[in-house]
């Protein structure tokens, strides 16, 4: 079966792994972004895949790409072609374009998620109408072009105005007579990556600010934004110059989990395997070593199902997922990839039928806990 370019299912992704919690910790708002992390870390981790490369239905009609002429192929030639077709043509029009070199050229496929960010905040920009922007837009690249749309919001109005409005900004996707939840999520997540930029990336502040939203589920729907926002400014959006975050240590690949409250680190932990993968060289078992050393049981097991869906990266090779799972030592890492690597290959293939092979091919202890999640997940589609 083919692998689809689907909307996101906002459902959470560390959902029903009660059973691997030894307290009763409430569940919440973690992994909306998941699919967003495996496209950070998937361009290099598995750029050679062929299954990655049926991943993309590529458009007919071929449109010309003055960036790909150019001799140094750059974030910033592309962020002014892509502004320029948005605003000219539409952003219909610009997406096709990133679709059409997503294979072709290895800079569109590592930097897709951003630029579709970029396309995004042209077509607020060109619109002025979040709900419109939304109706024009495309889920390809994990719905980079959403999260830039809301972001766009908050860095163009300021951050005094998002203080007044915050629960008004992304209030009418609440509406589900006109849009789905997963709307809803793109709109905040995205707020979060807009207000680490209007903070001056400055994540604390942004962490604060996210908690002038109404209820968990939209606060860490923005934690979300904000951890991610920070790790693409680690990527650097520019080939020719590179940026650089202060709350990113090489040396300390797990900061700042291990640097803010209590209610922000599962909403870092969750994706901060990704970082701590690129900066050693994609080791996983020092990654996995490095969730072991969470002392929280519950953010432990978040980091381990944040390997998990690394070690997948969209389902791309079974095999190499089952040995990378398999490196971790204890049996409680373990289980967590492999519920990881499961949920990442059911949202990857829109169907449990991959799962559930990737499950039979596991030592027995490992079996049960992959199908059984592999299903529940899959539920909820």
């Amino acid at each position: 079966m083919k692998k689809v370019q689907r909307k996101f299912n906002p459902t959470i992704f560390i959902k029903n792994t009660k059973q691997t919690i030894a307290s009763n910790k409430l569940m919440t708002v973690l992994g909306l972004l998941i699919i967003g992390v495996v496209l950070v870390v998937t361009a290099v981790v598995w750029s050679g895949s062929d299954a990655q490369k049926s991943k993309t239905t590529l458009p007919s009609t071929t449109l010309t790409d003055s960036c790909e002429k150019s001799a140094t192929i750059t974030y910033s030639c592309y962020k002014n072609q892509l502004n320029s077709i948005t605003y000219s043509e539409g952003p219909s029009k610009a997406v096709k374009l990133v679709k059409t070199q997503f294979e072709k050229i290895p800079f569109v496929k590592a930097q897709c998620h951003q630029l579709v960010h970029v396309i995004g905040r042209a077509a607020y920009d060109k619109y002025d109408d979040l709900g419109k922007t939304f109706v024009e837009g495309d889920h390809f690249c994990a719905s980079g072009y959403f999260h830039g749309a809301s972001e766009e919001i908050v860095v163009k109005k300021g951050p005094a105005y998002f203080s007044k409005n915050a629960n008004k900004v992304c209030s009418v996707f609440v509406d589900r007579s006109r849009y789905k939840e997963v709307d809803h999520y793109n709109c905040v997540h995205g707020l979060g990556h807009g207000i680490l930029e209007a903070e001056d990336q400055e994540l604390f502040k942004a962490l604060s600010v996210c908690d002038l939203l109404s209820g968990i589920w939209q606060q860490q729907s923005c934690y979300s934004g904000v951890f991610m926002q920070n790790i693409m400014i680690a990527q650097g959006s520019d080939a020719v110059a590179p940026n650089k975050s202060k709350y990113l240590k090489p040396e300390d690949p797990m900061y700042p989990c291990t640097a803010v409250d209590n209610k922000y680190m599962s909403g870092c932990y969750i994706i901060q395997s990704s970082y701590a993968l690129s900066v050693s060289s994609y080791d996983f078992a020092k990654v996995f070593s490095l969730c072991a050393d969470v002392a929280d049981s519950y953010n432990r097991i978040v980091c381990y199902q944040s390997v998990g869906r690394d070690a997948s990266g969209g389902g791309n090779n079974l095999e190499e997922t089952k040995k990378r799972c398999l490196i971790a030592v204890s049996t409680e890492a373990q289980i967590n990839c492999i519920i990881g690597a499961a949920k990442d290959i059911v949202y990857s293939f829109h169907s449990d039928k991959e799962a559930m092979g990737f499950c039979q091919s596991l030592p027995e202890h490992l079996l049960d806990v992959c199908q059984n999640n592999a299903k529940s997940y899959y539920s909820t589609f």
